[in-house]
């Protein structure tokens, strides 16, 4: 077995999470670069530091996972939600429960927070927003952004769920109070039901295809029946219906009713 398989095997058994679920070109590409820049010639020697040095495994996980975003990234698929999609669901729920997944650094379920807010009383929904990463948890917690994450947010709901610090930003405690930040591997870690929305954007590219399919079947398993998913602009389902799932619109796809 090579060095690459030894060290995927090791990351495994010490974290759960399964490398070789994610496309092997790229995140062997990515790790090696860093494990270079740190100056070891071996996974093997990379790995034995790793489970020493706390700052190096943290360093190694956020390389890991990929921390891209912004408010309201890809705006017209947001409208489309805010527009098109959310009447319907609010109208069917007494209460709307969300999940966020792979929320890297919280630009999403803050987003999701604004939105809803033009729907519903904020007690009347709830976002859980997850991520491999506890240290990217920890900075979506934090709430701090820079102009550049806001540059699609309005002028009218920076001034409402924002407070001004100094060059950047800090979301205010009320968008904040519906959301609940969690770790969750989505490979590895049971899901919770019964939810109206499932938001996971730009994440899956990086799965194999058999990976995906996997989470694909759990997050229909996951939605109510007429929930939506809502996935990213690279990341098209073409067979929506060995899911359970039908297109609802571009990039969000349905829970049959049946």
């Amino acid at each position: 077995m090579d060095d690459y398989q030894t060290f995927i095997q090791a990351i495994y058994k010490k974290t759960g999470i399964d490398l070789s679920l994610y496309k092997e070109a790229q995140m062997k590409r990515r790790l090696t670069s860093l494990r270079d820049k740190r100056g070891f010639r071996s996974f093997e020697a990379y790995y034995q530091a790793l489970t020493k040095d706390q700052e190096l495994f943290e360093e190694f996980l956020q390389r890991m996972t990929i921390n891209v975003s912004e408010f309201f990234r890809n705006r017209p698929r947001w409208d489309v939600l805010d527009q098109k999609l959310l009447p319907a669901l609010v109208k069917n729920t007494p209460k709307l429960k969300v999940w966020s997944a792979a929320c890297s650094t919280g630009e999403e379920p803050y987003s999701l927070s604004i939105l809803l807010r033009k729907h519903l009383r904020s007690d009347r929904f709830s976002i859980l927003a997850t991520d491999l990463d506890q240290s990217i948890l920890d900075r979506a917690c934090s709430g701090y952004y820079t102009e550049r994450a806001l540059k699609e947010v309005t002028e009218q709901h920076v001034n409402a769920y924002f407070d001004s610090e100094g060059a950047a930003y800090r979301v205010k405690k009320e968008l904040q109070q519906p959301i609940t930040f969690r770790r969750h591997n989505l490979l590895a870690d049971p899901y919770e039901e019964g939810f109206d929305l499932i938001v996971c954007r730009n994440v899956m590219i990086y799965f194999t295809e058999q990976a995906k399919a996997e989470i694909y079947q759990r997050f229909s398993r996951a939605l109510k029946p007429g929930g939506l998913l809502f996935v990213g602009s690279t990341e098209q389902i073409f067979n929506p219906e060995q899911y359970g799932l039908k297109t609802a619109d571009t990039f969000f796809y349905q829970k049959s009713q049946g």
